[in-house]
């Protein structure tokens, strides 16, 4: 660590350097913040991460209540819905306070716009005066006002660069402050797990695309919107001067009528912008499907198939994004016409206004009253001119700038609408992840001390089943129509009353075989509380250390260490009395045996080195894959495991060793399996019958029967014999029967050759 210390002095990262960074990762603080190291051009970078508090989410979750679905969209500027939800992302997560960084960077943005419109009438005023000055053969005043030009070109520049980069820069914060709170709620721990339970699909395009899209859409909508209108309030509060009463409702009258053609002929675009976000999350989606199943489709040779998937994806995309185009034909042509030529004409209709009526008359009055002022009119003429040519320039380019603020906020409007459509998106996916409970509420734990909790796992009188059609993913409840999760019967009951009991170090280890498709995964998501018991009575019972392995292994990107210590992170590791080689004298736990333990300590060697970073899902095998995940459960050493299937692609007799090895670390098991050789090493065993009435049978390994809790209910149908130890007691009779079958086989093949 002294050593990425001094890196961040500047100072360019040696090879040895770059992989310790990268393997580090980030560095904990004391104050509970990490510190992200970024290598960056062969130097390093830190970030201070925060997470945002617990109490912070929770109390913003009542600003995100779920919206009713209306299939009819409304155009407006002003939904009603569409400034709820953009209030309720913006100032509450976005720009959370008027102390943050990003109201310190809109406000910065905001002098700068404001100072715009400021040089823009000083400009408008000042290409008057040098036309006038010009026009009246004034040298002097000619090149003074030239100086002028050149010293307003300074902060004009200036400020149109600073406008640009604050709006990037307060991009970029609002879609950082975005992702993370969006990040810290969706990726939640246990008991929340909501990337596992939010039944929303194309969460990737969420997070990423629309995340994007709704940051680029504010900052820049803000800039668009503000400037506009302060030029329109400016540049027209300037013109009234000249223009006079009549010039002030002519252009009153044109921004009106120019608001009620845009908006007559506005298409719904926030409702066509999330279609279209939608339709580019599924074909993405198609794009990662393929990625991560390649192996698999090769083996069936699926690539035609998925082609043709991937086509119609892509198809209904493009069918959508053309016919936008064609209703954008419209409405950018009479946009064009309106903003270009109509705005254009009653341009020059107001220009003329003081040139033909106000200084009109007022000249009428002047010369008009003295017939012998003619001499006087004719030495005033270039003085008439030259003020007429500084109001004509200054009042041109006025309007030139008011047409462009004008122009711009009528495509402003048009960015409004597309970004209705995304932050529609984006709100439901935040409300969406603030109603999704936990399904383990406090009613399905004991009341008692924290050590029944510790040092127990079990069910207790709990219906397991698949959730209900209209749930969320895995969840036995629904939202209803007060956006609260009310509890529903289970579309169907895999298992009925179920009761099981084990307490760490009693040597007690289960074991949970039966049929495929009977329940038995099912009773492990219920234990590691990722479903819900179907009935409301049922409690479960579930201790803190706890680890459930399952059969399809999950490999993280990172290198050789991170796969064996995963959840942990490199810095979760350090603090661990734990090294990766064996230490001097052979004291503590290290790395390398537990790869020995499960018959992997070639890999480091094989692969190069710890520290190598490959895409480990193609690199290592199937059985390689499911000791790896062994290894991760000797690491962590859990009080419990369950293991559903994780050694299906092992041999038997590195299986068995495993397991040996399990029950000398104390952990006690829970195996879900079809395998016989594997009863040995457990105690009980629970047979699922899978005869649809939803009956188990539990006992432990060597007796002879067991009643199940339904037996009082069905009277002597409900005593159920454990198969297993009386399909042993059969083939033990009927093997001392083998040798007089065998005798009897003799006779008869005697008796044939005769």
């Amino acid at each position: 660590m002294s050593r990425l210390r001094n890196a961040t002095a500047g100072k360019r990262l040696s090879a040895a350097e770059l992989t310790a960074v990268l393997q580090q990762i980030y560095i904990k603080e004391r104050d509970g913040s990490k510190t992200l190291l970024v290598p960056y051009r062969n130097r390093l970078a830190k970030v201070s991460v925060h997470e945002i508090a617990a109490d912070i989410l929770a109390s913003n979750a009542k600003h995100f209540p779920l919206q009713s679905s209306d299939s009819k969209k409304s155009k407006g500027l002003l939904d009603p819905k569409f400034v709820r939800a953009l209030r309720a992302i913006l100032f509450h997560i976005a720009i959370p306070s008027l102390k943050s960084k990003e109201a310190f960077i809109l406000a910065v943005h905001s002098f700068f716009l404001v100072a715009r419109t400021v040089l823009s009438v000083a400009v408008a005023r000042l290409d008057g005066i040098i036309v006038r000055d010009l026009v009246r053969a004034d040298a002097r005043g000619f090149l003074r006002g030239l100086g002028l030009w050149f010293a307003l070109a300074v902060p004009s520049t200036y400020t149109n660069v600073m406008i640009k980069h604050l709006q990037s820069t307060l991009a970029l914060r609002i879609r950082t402050r975005l992702t993370r709170y969006i990040h810290d709620l969706y990726l939640s721990n246990y008991p929340d797990l909501r990337y596992y339970r939010l039944g929303l699909g194309g969460v990737d395009q969420y997070i990423t695309a629309d995340i994007e899209a709704w940051a680029e859409g504010v900052s820049g909508l803000y800039g668009n919107l503000m400037k506009p209108t302060l030029d329109l309030v400016l540049f027209t509060s300037q013109l009234s001067r000249s223009l006079g009463l009549r010039g002030t409702i002519l252009l009153f009258g044109t921004y009106y009528a120019t608001v009620r053609i845009l908006k007559a002929v506005t298409p719904a675009f926030g409702k066509l912008s999330a279609v279209e976000a939608k339709l580019e999350g599924d074909y993405r989606a198609g794009m990662g499907r393929l990625g991560r199943e390649g192996e698999e489709i090769a083996f069936y040779d699926g690539g035609a198939r998925e082609r043709d998937i991937l086509t119609r994806a892509y198809m209904n995309l493009i069918r959508h994004v053309n016919f936008v185009y064609k209703i954008r034909i419209a409405y950018e042509w009479t946009e064009d016409y309106v903003i270009k030529y109509l705005w254009s004409a009653a341009g020059y209709g107001l220009i003329a206004v003081p040139l033909l009526f106000t200084r009109r008359r007022r000249l009428a009055a002047q010369f008009g009253s003295n017939p012998g002022s003619s001499l006087s009119a004719s030495s005033d003429g270039n003085e008439v001119i030259a003020s007429r040519t500084e109001t004509y320039i200054s009042n041109r380019r006025l309007l030139l700038s008011l047409a462009d603020a004008g122009g711009r906020l009528m495509y402003a409007y048009k960015d409004v609408l597309e970004l209705a459509g995304v932050t529609e998106r984006l709100y439901s996916l935040v409300s969406s992840l603030y109603v999704v409970k936990p399904v383990s509420t406090a009613s399905n734990f004991p009341s008692s001390s924290g050590d029944i909790t510790n040092d127990i796992i079990g069910l207790e009188h709990v219906d397991i089943g698949t959730p209900a059609q209209g749930t969320s993913l895995n969840e036995s409840y629904i939202l209803s129509d007060s956006a609260e999760f009310v509890h529903v019967k289970s579309q169907s009951v895999l298992i009925r009353d179920l009761s099981l009991w084990l307490r760490e170090g009693s040597g007690e280890h289960l074991m949970i075989t039966g049929s495929n498709g009977v329940g038995k995964t099912a009773i492990a998501r219920v234990l590691a509380g990722l479903w819900g018991p179907s009935n409301e009575n049922g409690k479960v019972f579930r201790p803190q250390s706890l680890m459930v392995v399952p059969q399809r292994v999950y490999m993280p990107v990172g290198t050789l260490l991170d796969q064996v210590i995963y959840p942990d992170s490199y810095a979760d590791f350090l603090e661990k009395d734990m090294s990766i080689e064996p230490r001097e004298g052979g004291s503590g736990n290290n790395i390398r045996d537990i790869l020995e333990s499960v018959f992997l300590s070639y890999l480091p060697e094989r692969e190069g080195g710890w520290s190598t970073r490959k895409e480990w899902r193609d690199v290592l095998s199937g059985g390689e894959k499911q000791r790896m995940a062994m290894a991760r459960v000797f690491y962590h050493r859990p009080k419990f495991a369950i293991l559903d299937e994780c050694t299906s692609a092992v041999s038997s007799d590195v299986e068995g060793r495993m397991y040996q090895h399990a029950r000398s670390l104390g952990i006690t098991l829970i195996t879900i399996s079809l395998r016989p050789s594997l009863m040995k090493y457990h105690t009980q065993v629970l047979n699922v019958l899978g005869d649809d009435t939803g009956r188990w049978t539990l006992a432990h390994i060597g007796q002879d029967a067991v009643l199940t809790p339904m037996a009082e209910a069905e009277g002597d149908e409900g005593e159920l014999w454990l198969g297993f130890n009386k399909e042993i007691a059969s083939l033990e009779r009927t093997l001392k029967k083998v040798d007089g079958w065998d005798k009897r086989l003799k006779e008869l093949n005697t008796l044939l050759k005769m």
